[in-house]
């Protein structure tokens, strides 16, 4: 009888144990899906911003587009992300732009306000900044940050931004109108 029952005992042991192991090894296996859904998640996060900036593009936010750009330049710092916020200043500028030749002013305040809002209290007290004034100040700001950010880009590589460059010029060329209001088709943005 004591060996009937150590050979019980000893055949559950190894039952156990190779439960144990096979456990182990599938949460092993389990592990790896979690550590590319995580990947996927960071990328998910990546095509996020740019397709909420495209969003904010679309709809003339470009306080929002240069904030989203600037995070997806926090998740991952590229050259394509450089250039990505670098347009971004620059379909400002080109809508700006593009209110000076309708002189349409009072758009010109309503950007300035979206530059610049960023509280609730800014809607009871707006700031009294003269459109005109304030075409020329948004400009050259944005000529400064568009230069400083291409700079960057052309740091990180030089022919992927021509690359790029060269697809936002077909862009703008395919779309004089209103090229600001969105993005190249190649961008996938």
């Amino acid at each position: 009888m004591i060996d009937a029952s150590c050979l019980q005992w000893s055949e559950r042991s190894v039952i156990r144990c190779w439960l144990f192991i096979l456990i182990v090894a599938l949460c092993g296996i389990l592990e790896v899906p979690r550590s590319t859904a995580q990947t996927s998640k960071g990328q998910t996060v990546i095509n996020t911003d740019l397709a909420r900036a495209k969003v904010y593009l679309h709809v003339g936010d470009y306080r929002r587009a240069v904030e989203a750009c600037q995070r997806n330049i926090d998740q991952n710092p590229s050259v394509e992300a450089y250039v990505y916020l670098a347009y971004v200043y620059q379909a400002t500028d080109g809508y700006l732009a593009y209110l000076a030749k309708q002189e349409d002013y009072v758009k010109v305040e309503q950007l300035s306000l979206n530059l610049t809002a960023r509280e609730v209290i800014d809607i009871i007290d707006p700031s009294n900044v003269l459109p005109r004034m304030a075409q020329e100040l948004i400009h050259e700001g944005l000529r400064q940050q568009f230069d400083i950010t291409a700079s960057m880009a052309n740091r990180l590589n030089r022919a992927r931004t021509d690359e790029l460059w060269l697809e936002q010029s077909g862009w703008r060329k395919a779309q004089p109108d209103s090229w600001w209001s969105g993005v190249p088709k190649e961008w996938q943005w």
